[in-house]
């Protein structure tokens, strides 16, 4: 059966994007090729934020591209990484000479261009550094614990950025990225599946299942355990459960909560997921601080969700504080 996808043409999926987030949001970004470029990085006098991966994710990235978060973003095809010079002429644009600082996902083919990248701008020297997002946390005992990197890092985007516009240094603004990196966790839950627009390709076949996917990966990686559906409530309180274990939360710690739809997912059942986390959490003594709910990181239509907690300290419930203004998300 023909996709019904209201696109043109496979090959210019991408370009016709990018063209038409730079039509949509002209006040907060301005899109060079692949690369969109915050109208904020103009007169900015600090640290600044880069980051990189492949179309097919709506928002993100490029979506966090803003004021008090991403100054720039390079774009690489449909699930695929830019290529390292792509990502090197992304530091090189946002270098205000306060250094920039480099966020990878725990993905091949992002950390080869993110390697590729971090060689070149040291060669022209630089004063750069990396820091990795792998959160996701291995929910099959048995299974292999892949640390890919999944929403979460959103929210890092927005601390960094926070941490940047305090006017602390490039080893400051890296450390409390690093810190950040390891203070959250992250699981996927799928129920169906995604298609690649370019050519219809399924991803998996859990679609034709009346089952889900606990740790599956995001683009149909495997790595996950397939159980019957389950109620909110119970997959909360199976996926929750992990995350508490892997962060060390106790009574009295506050959190971060992300509740991300996969593409398909209604926002009816993820503030429901959202409700029962909280509840669990709550049952825990464990405060949530802060929140985001919707689709954040998506694979085209699949269905599930993620859900991301971060165990959170007075300084990131400050940095979080701080103002944002992105097509995907903002706040005053």
């Amino acid at each position: 059966m023909k996709m019904k996808k209201f696109i043109n043409a496979p090959e210019t999926i991408t370009d016709e994007e990018l063209t038409g987030l730079g039509l949509a949001w002209p006040d907060i970004l301005e899109v060079d090729g692949h690369l969109v470029v915050s109208k904020d990085l103009a007169d900015a006098d600090r640290v600044t934020i880069v980051t990189y991966g492949g179309s097919g994710h709506e928002p993100a990235q490029a979506g966090f591209v803003g004021r008090g978060m991403l100054d720039v973003q390079a774009v690489g095809d449909i699930f695929a990484a830019p290529n390292g010079q792509l990502v090197f002429d992304a530091m090189k644009l946002a270098d205000k000479g306060h250094g920039v600082l480099l966020l990878t996902l725990n993905y091949a083919g992002d950390q080869l261009a993110g390697k590729q990248a971090m060689k070149l701008a040291k060669k022209a020297g630089m004063n750069v550094r990396q820091v990795v997002t792998g959160e996701e946390t291995q929910y099959d005992p048995n299974g292999e614990d892949n640390r890919r990197g999944l929403a979460g890092a959103v929210a890092l985007y927005h601390i960094a950025a926070a941490a940047a516009r305090e006017g602390k240094s490039l080893d400051e603004v890296a450390a409390i990225a690093q810190r950040y990196a390891d203070s959250m966790a992250s699981i996927t839950v799928k129920s169906t599946d995604a298609t690649h627009p370019q050519n219809g390709m399924s991803f998996g076949d859990l679609g034709e299942t009346d089952l889900m996917e606990i740790g599956a990966g995001q683009h149909g990686e495997g790595g996950g355990v397939r159980v019957p559906m389950m109620s909110s409530k119970d997959t909360v309180a199976a996926v929750a459960d992990v995350l508490c274990k892997k962060l060390e939360l106790k009574a009295g710690d506050k959190a971060f909560v992300m509740i991300n739809g996969c593409g398909a997912t209604t926002m009816m059942e993820m503030l429901v997921l959202f409700k029962d986390t909280v509840e669990f959490l709550k049952a825990k003594g464990v405060e949530v601080a802060a929140s985001m709910v919707g689709e954040i990181l998506t694979v085209q239509e699949a269905g599930g969700f993620q859900m991301n907690i971060a165990k959170w300290d007075e300084e990131f419930i400050r940095l979080w504080g701080a103002p944002c203004h992105t097509p995907a998300y903002s706040k005053e």
